[in-house]
């Protein structure tokens, strides 16, 4: 159950971080569309380059650690269990080898 919503919460981080990524400009620009910055003057092309960063930022780390979480999670599921040794214990003991059976006349023994 917890690895489950470890996982959905997983799954939205790096779709969250792939749409933040797909929105950035290469080379620095962040969201340099149109230029601007609205009628305040509060979101600038610098400013949205730098929320953008810190939101990658932000989400890297946060899959990075739930990847780690999930990882962990996994191994500590997985324990080896116990082995019953109960059956080998109560098997008899094999018995001598059966003999071998005779040769016919056109087999020849292998030399050894």
């Amino acid at each position: 159950m917890l690895i489950t919503f470890i996982l959905v919460i997983h799954t939205i981080i790096a779709l969250a971080l792939v749409g933040v990524i797909l929105i950035q400009r290469s080379e620095g620009g962040g969201l340099g569309i149109g230029g601007g910055g609205g009628p305040a003057g509060l979101m600038t092309a610098r400013g949205a380059a730098n929320l953008l960063t810190r939101a990658t930022t932000i989400l890297a780390t946060l899959f990075v650690v739930t990847s780690i979480v999930l990882a962990v999670l996994a191994g500590v599921s997985r324990k080896p269990k116990e082995i019953d040794t109960t059956l080998a214990k109560s098997a008899p003991a094999s018995e001598a080898p059966a003999q071998a059976l005779p040769l016919s006349p056109n087999e020849v023994p292998l030399a050894k």
